[in-house]
C-alpha cells in the first residue's frame, strides 16, 4: 500500500502545509519534558528546506475543545524546534485568519512558520470544510508525517487534503505504513504478538484480528484477569471488565492464545506491599494481581526468541511502580535481544515505549511507533482516514 512520499514532489520554491504530530508532553512553566515526537519530523522538515521548500507545520496539543488555552500553546514547541534545526522558527499566534495568511504570503525559501494549535478551533475536530480551505490556502504542497491522529478524520488530517493533487506522507508516516504493514501482510514467521495493558474493551478488536495472522499471541497486563474469570478463576481483588467476559469467552478456545501461569499478587497495587507468586487460578480473594510471575517471564522469553516478527502493545503488570515492574521489564530485555538476533520487533502505545525509555531499551527495537492510537487501529484492521486519504502511488 504504498502512497506518495514528500521525496516524490517537486518542493522547489514551493510552500508545504505540513502536519506533523507536536503534541508533546509539557511539565511546570510549560517546558517540554519529552521532545521525541518534534525530533520524529526532524527527517521530513529537514528534507523540505533541504530541497528549497517552504515547511509551513501545522498540529494539535493536548484537549483544548475548541478554545484558546495558553496552556497548550506550541509557543514552547517553536522554541524547541528552532533550537533543533539551528534556525529561527516562525511563530503564528494562530493557524488561520488574514494575519496568519500575511506571514505565509511572505515567507521565502529557508523559512520555517508553525501555526498555533489547530485545536484552538473547534472546526478542526468538525472536519469543516471552510476551515480546511482556509489552511489549504496557505500552500501549494500537502504532506501528512503525523501517524499518531492519522485516525482522527479532522480537518488539518483529512479536510485540507482534499484541496491538493497530490497528498503525501512524510518519512515518519511512510515508515510507520511500511513496518505495520510488513507485520501484518508479509511478516517473517513465526509472528509473536504480545498485548498487554490494563483494558480488554480497548484491545478486544486488535487480539480478535492478529489472531488472524499470528502464530502467537501473548495476552498480559491486567486484562489477563477478565479470561481468568471466564476460566472460572478467583481474581481477588484484581481487575476485570465484566461487560467483556463474553468477548473473552469467544476468543479464549484460540489455541494460539497464551496466558500468564503465574501472578504476583499484593494486598493492594502500591509501593512497598508485601508480593507473593501465585498460580494463576490461586489468587486470594483480598489481594490484587499486579504482575506477571517469574515462570510466565520464563515462558514468554522463550517464545519471544523463536519469533522472527514481534508486535508489541501494552506492558505487563503495572510498571511504573518498581515493584511491580519486573514482567514488563523482562518482555523488554527478551525483545531487544530477539531484535539484536535479526528478528523485527515493532513496538507502539505510550505505556510500552515509556516502559522501553524507563529500562533504556528504546532504541533497541526495530521500530517504536509514535501513534497509539493509531498502531492499535491499523493493528484492528481498520482503515485510518489520514493513511487513505494520501494519494497512492
Amino acid at each position: 500500500m504504498a502512497k506518495l512520499s514528500v521525496k516524490d514532489l517537486d518542493v522547489k520554491n514551493k510552500k508545504v502545509f505540513t502536519r506533523v504530530d507536536f503534541n508533546v508532553p509539557l511539565g511546570q512553566n510549560l517546558t517540554i519534558t519529552d521532545d521525541t515526537r518534534i525530533k520524529a519530523a526532524l527527517p521530513t522538515i529537514t528534507y523540505i528546506l533541504d530541497n528549497g521548500g517552504i515547511p509551513i507545520l501545522a498540529s494539535h496539543l493536548g484537549r483544548p475543545k475548541g478554545k484558546v488555552d495558553p496552556n497548550l500553546s506550541l509557543a514552547p514547541v517553536a522554541k524547541r524546534l528552532g533550537e533543533l534545526l539551528n534556525r529561527t522558527v516562525i511563530f503564528a499566534s494562530d493557524c488561520v485568519g488574514d494575519e496568519v495568511k500575511k506571514i505565509a504570503d511572505g515567507l521565502k525559501p529557508g523559512d520555517v512558520l508553525l501555526l498555533e494549535n489547530t485545536r484552538f478551533h473547534p472546526e478542526e475536530k468538525e472536519n469543516d470544510p471552510h476551515f480546511s480551505k482556509e489552511l489549504a490556502s496557505l500552500a501549494e504542497l500537502y504532506v501528512n508525517d503525523a501517524f499518531g491522529t492519522a485516525h482522527r478524520a479532522h480537518a488539518s488530517v483529512v479536510g485540507v487534503a482534499e484541496y491538493f493533487k497530490e497528498p503525501a506522507c512524510g518519512f515518519l508516516m511512510e515508515k510507520e505504513i511500511a513496518y505495520l504493514e510488513d507485520a501484518l501482510k508479509k511478516p517473517k514467521r513465526p509472528l509473536l504478538a504480545i498485548i498487554g495493558g490494563a483494558k480488554v474493551s480497548t484491545k478486544v478488536g486488535v487480539i480478535r484480528n492478529l489472531l488472524t495472522s499470528v502464530d502467537n499471541l501473548i495476552i498480559g497486563g491486567g486484562m489477563c484477569f477478565t479470561f481468568f474469570k471466564v476460566k472460572g478463576y478467583g481474581i481477588g481483588k484484581s481487575l476485570c471488565e465484566d461487560d467483556f467476559l463474553d468477548e473473552a469467552r469467544a476468543l479464549i478456545s484460540e489455541p494460539k492464545i497464551y496466558l500468564p501461569t503465574d501472578i504476583i499478587v499484593a494486598p493492594t497495587a502500591q509501593h512497598g506491599q508485601p508480593m507473593t507468586a501465585v498460580n494463576a487460578d490461586a489468587i486470594p480473594d483480598n489481594q490484587v494481581g499486579v504482575d506477571i510471575g517469574e515462570k510466565t517471564r520464563n515462558e514468554i522469553a522463550e517464545l519471544i526468541a523463536q519469533a522472527k516478527t514481534i508486535v508489541w502493545n501494552g506492558p505487563m503488570g503495572i510498571f511504573e511502580i518498581d515493584d511491580f515492574s519486573k514482567g514488563t521489564y523482562s518482555v523488554a530485555k527478551a525483545v531487544a535481544a530477539a531484535t539484536s538476533a535479526g528478528a523485527i520487533s515493532i513496538v507502539g502505545g505510550g505505556d510500552t515505549i515509556a516502559a522501553l525509555r524507563k529500562f533504556n531499551l528504546l532504541d533497541k527495537v526495530s521500530h517504536a511507533s509514535t501513534g497509539g492510537g493509531a498502531s492499535l487501529e491499523y493493528l484492528e484492521g481498520k482503515e485510518l482516514p489520514g493513511v487513505k486519504i494520501l494519494k497512492d502511488k
